[in-house]
């Protein structure tokens, strides 16, 4: 009796964490923002943003797959930071159709802007079902610029000094990034959006050697203790979340993502992303 009760009371405990980490992964992390502070190093900074804040926002995915009004939350605890600059780097909805639009005009009312300039890019998502809808693309672009995010399409901004390249979605219709990166001016101060990650290792990149800020991955969203990601949407597995150093002398930021693919996370909490700008 005692080794029934013993293996009773084992079997109900092990059924007790299995609920209580499904309800955690479902009900809590997706919804417990995290604020990652870096430091950002770039060369030829001009002395006057030496020690501005850059914030990096992505993947907030609004729609019908987790409530929005958390990104919404999310935005105005961003507000507070003041930041200098912020940059979107892709993936504002899951689309499923066009009450996505509404949605996203009502989740950018509370749009975080940065004090000196507001940049963002588009990501796979935002160019609708199998990513292959410029009218969807046009659409959120349309939104976006209306709520003062200045949207690059391969094209190059400069604002007080600091120069930021964004590139198209991989994925998406109108990725063309040799142009844009062959005019980088290496005696500027420059910073590069892309949303996916894997473009790092393609042969586009002219010699640049700087910062570039991605999303795409969410980390995976679930991430077993001591285990890469299950699921990534990489060929390059490395490419997980955090900041990588590469061997060309590029340094990767991957953003975990603000909002949620599926409303599932572990180990893998939303992030938002605050940059301390350097002079090398």
């Amino acid at each position: 009796m005692k080794r029934r009760k013993f293996i009773k009371k084992s079997v109900l405990g092990i059924a007790g964490i299995g609920l209580s980490t499904a309800i955690y992964s479902w009900q809590i992390e997706p919804f417990w923002l995290e604020f990652v502070h870096k430091k950002m190093p770039i060369k030829n900074l001009p002395n006057n943003l030496i020690g501005k804040t850059l914030m990096q926002i992505s993947d907030t995915h609004v729609g019908n797959r987790f409530d929005y009004q958390f990104i919404i939350d999310s935005f105005k605890k961003a507000k507070q930071l003041k930041p200098d600059f912020v940059v979107y780097t892709g993936d504002y909805v899951s689309y499923e159709n066009e009450k996505q639009f509404a949605q996203l005009k009502e989740v950018m009312q509370s749009a975080v802007l940065g004090n000196l300039g507001t940049f963002g890019i588009l990501g796979n998502h935002d160019y609708g079902i199998n990513w292959y809808q410029q009218k969807v693309a046009n659409q959120i672009t349309s939104i976006l610029e209306n709520s003062k995010i200045k949207i690059l399409n391969n094209q190059k901004e400069e604002v007080n000094g600091l120069h930021i390249i964004g590139l198209d979605d991989y994925w998406g219709l109108n990725f063309n990034p040799k142009k844009v990166l062959s005019e980088i001016n290496h005696n500027h101060a420059n910073l590069v959006l892309c949303h996916n990650p894997d473009v790092c290792d393609l042969d586009v990149w002219s010699n640049y050697k700087g910062w570039v800020l991605s999303g795409h991955t969410h980390g995976g969203q679930v991430k077993p203790p001591f285990l890469n990601p299950p699921l990534l949407p990489v060929e390059n597995k490395k490419y997980t979340a955090g900041k990588f150093n590469l061997s060309d002398g590029k340094t990767l930021y991957i953003n975990r993502a603000l909002g949620n693919s599926r409303q599932v996370r572990f180990n893998v909490r939303p992030e938002i992303t605050v940059f301390k700008l350097e002079k090398v």
